[in-house]
């Protein structure tokens, strides 16, 4: 149980040292990185930029220890960094302390969400954040992340928003105020980060604009000259703190910690998956529940606002050979030197080149070949993630991942009840059974036979749906069937309206002299029917384990074996 709460007892004592020069690698590669980013991405939550620090020291610890992939680098990223901004910024607080607070009771809250969450094995909710909600949604968040790093790339003031008409609007109003030093120094550092991407992706860009630019401002004076600057960031570790707990406060944290949470493990788990794939290292979604909500709890205790596993990150890591969770370790630990010894270099760090180091991360999250793709193949998907898409941009970041997840579900509930049918014949010379629109000149003629065939499970949603269609289907007839056999395999499963409707329909076909076989159920639905009247309004002579034998029986009465008779009715309590 201890081992399987905190995966380090199982590799460390069976860690290997051809591990260590990956591991050290990646974790030395990352954590240069991640001291820059790490200070960019709090700016980006409205937070000082020390923040940042804090956030990349406790819960990467933490998740080393708890967490069930090698390669996921957990710690401030400009997703959720957004998602504080805009959750907080629209609540009424007073005061850069009050708002660091609640950033800090924000983390506890998301680390609490997701342990309950990883407890109670409810990693599956992820899954309902579909892929065109999450590409519209995260397109539409690294947009309004860029134009909201526009005010320190140009060197001007302006006000907060979470909305991009808003944030356009300013920046045009404010425009006049342009400081092309800021700017030229922004644009320089975006320039130089994606030629050393290019060089080579293990080069720490980021780091290497930082220290550029912040020789470029001391020679130049360029603070003296309207271009903001870091100034000073406190020295030493973050104190261990109790968040300040409210009822009022967690009533207002509520919805933006609950779509944090499950927003963080979805990019973390995706990360996660991938790597897994690549390296066939197991992973457990509920543990990585637990372990990410425990590394924003403890992280909460020592000054952390809401954190995740990063994309760009965990690639480097991996890209440096990083196979254990000592990578991790190793980048927190020079997090901490940094706080304990080298915080007072970071003095004339520019904004404009932290809103350059967002920039240019940010840029990788829009995606264009998805919707392309899209508007190709699923017309209704591609609507979907523009109406996402248009909600985060104009209406907000939380409303926009809410109001499309609910039009997914919305979408999938539609689907469910209406799926698709097909009247299905017999091929000529096999016992193959198919859609007779498709395979018209090969269908072997039998009216008074007709298979049905209802590609979904049965519920209270569509019950009504099969009927309808069953009956059309019997009415296009031009002689009418005797017999009807309905294909079961799709139907995974019958609710009791279902059942209900089934068996005042048989009844109602029964009285006009049709008589109904079915095929092909599976178990689950053989259960349900078992345990209802359908098994003896049916009759137990008139299930079969095939469509073809069904057939048979109902065009040339041909008995069945024992065998098939057991097969067709065989239940979970008979086995």
């Amino acid at each position: 149980m201890i081992k399987r709460l905190f995966p380090i007892l199982s590799w460390l004592p069976n860690y290997k040292k051809a591990f260590f020069v990956g591991d050290l690698s990646a974790g030395v590669t990352v954590g240069i990185m991640l001291i820059p980013q790490s200070m960019a991405y709090a700016m980006l939550a409205g937070l000082p930029p020390v923040y940042g620090l804090y956030a990349a020291l406790m819960p990467q610890l933490v998740y080393a220890l708890m967490g069930t992939s090698p390669q996921l680098n957990v710690g401030p990223v400009a997703m959720d960094s957004l998602l504080v901004a805009a959750g907080l910024g629209a609540l009424s607080i007073s005061g850069i302390d009050t708002y660091i607070a609640m950033a800090i009771v924000l983390a506890l809250f998301v680390g609490c969400i997701q342990v309950v969450l990883g407890i109670l094995k409810m990693g599956f909710l992820v899954n309902f954040l579909s892929t065109p909600v999450i590409s519209g949604f995260t397109s539409g968040a690294a947009l309004i992340i860029g134009s909201s790093q526009l005010n320190h790339l140009l060197g001007i003031e302006i006000e907060r928003s979470s909305k991009i008409q808003y944030i356009l609007g300013e920046i045009a109003k404010e425009f006049h105020q342009l400081n092309l030093y800021a700017f030229g120094i922004g644009i320089v550092a975006i320039a130089l980060i994606y030629i050393m991407r290019k060089i080579n992706k293990r080069i720490p860009a980021a780091l290497v604009v930082v220290v550029l630019s912040i020789v470029a401002v001391v020679a130049l004076k360029l603070h003296t000259k309207g271009v903001e600057i870091v100034a000073e960031i406190p020295k030493g570790l973050p104190s261990f703190t109790l968040p300040e707990l409210d009822f009022l406060t967690l009533k207002e944290l509520f919805p933006i910690a609950l779509t944090l949470a499950l927003i963080a493990f979805m990019e973390a788990i995706s990360v996660a998956k991938v790597m897994e794939r690549k390296h066939k290292n197991p992973l457990r979604a509920n543990q990585e529940l637990i372990a990410l909500g425990t590394a924003n709890i403890i992280g909460a205790f020592f000054k952390s606002y809401p954190t995740t596993g990063g994309f760009t990150r965990s690639a480097l890591n991996d890209l440096n050979g990083a196979k254990t969770g000592l990578a991790n370790l190793i980048s927190s630990a020079l997090v901490l030197l940094t706080l304990l010894f080298l915080t007072p270099l970071f003095y004339y760090l520019p904004n404009a080149v932290l809103a350059a180091i967002i920039l240019v991360a940010v840029f990788g999250l829009i995606d264009v070949q998805y919707p392309i793709q899209l508007f190709k193949t699923r017309k209704d998907e591609f609507v979907l993630l523009h109406v996402t898409f248009l909600l985060t941009l104009f209406v907000g970041i939380t409303e926009g991942i809410l109001f499309g997840t609910l039009l997914a579900l919305l979408l999938m509930v539609y689907r469910t009840s209406k799926p698709h049918v097909a009247v299905l014949g017999k091929i000529k010379g096999t016992s193959y059974f198919r859609n007779i629109n498709r395979f018209k000149e090969d269908i072997e003629h039998t009216p008074e036979v007709l298979v049905f065939r209802f590609d979904a499970q049965l519920y209270f949603g569509n019950k009504d749906y099969f009927k309808s269609e069953l009956l059309v289907a019997i009415a296009e007839q031009q002689t009418p069937p005797t017999t009807i056999i309905i294909k079961s395999d799709p139907i995974n499963y019958m609710d009791s309206s279902a059942v209900f409707m089934l068996e005042n329909l048989i009844t109602e076909l029964q009285q006009q002299g049709i008589g109904v076989l079915f095929s092909e159920l599976i178990g689950p639905t053989r259960d349900i029917i078992k345990k209802s009247k359908l098994i003896d309004l049916v009759g137990q002579d008139n299930f079969f384990v095939s469509t073809h034998e069904a057939y048979e029986y109902a065009t040339k009465r041909t008995p069945k074996t024992q065998l098939q008779q057991k097969i067709s009715l065989q239940t979970k309590s008979d086995a």
